[in-house]
């Protein structure tokens, strides 16, 4: 499977964005796909995760503002980022639970947030 990730750009504080990720390939499933954002000379931090099932976990910054979301039709998972501050700039990456015949980590490029005050 690959993963691509498009939406990011230069936005002002306050304003939205929304990410995507689209998942290519045959006869996959998606148990959990995430969102990572990082930032130079720092780990990955996980932004969201949706599950299979539906199941949906926020990192603590997030306080609400950032919703996940699919499009099963699409294979396309969405990050629906709200009132964004200067501190979400970042590259936001999507990491895929991937199982074919087997299971294994798929990641996308990356799209860059860039957040002005």
């Amino acid at each position: 499977v690959q993963l691509q990730a498009s939406g990011g750009g230069l936005v002002q504080a306050g304003s939205s964005l929304r990410l995507s990720c689209t998942a290519f390939g045959r006869d996959f499933s998606i148990n959990e796909m995430r969102w990572y954002y990082q930032v130079p000379g720092q780990q990955r931090e996980l932004v969201a995760s949706l599950t299979y099932a539906g199941y949906s976990k926020y990192g603590g910054s997030i306080q609400g503002r950032f919703t996940i979301s699919k499009d099963g039709a699409k294979n396309t998972w969405y990050l629906q980022m709200t009132s964004l501050k200067p501190d979400d700039t970042g590259v936001y990456y999507c990491n895929a639970e991937v199982s074919e015949l087997t299971k294994y980590d798929a990641w996308g490029q990356g799209t860059l947030v860039t957040v002005s005050s």
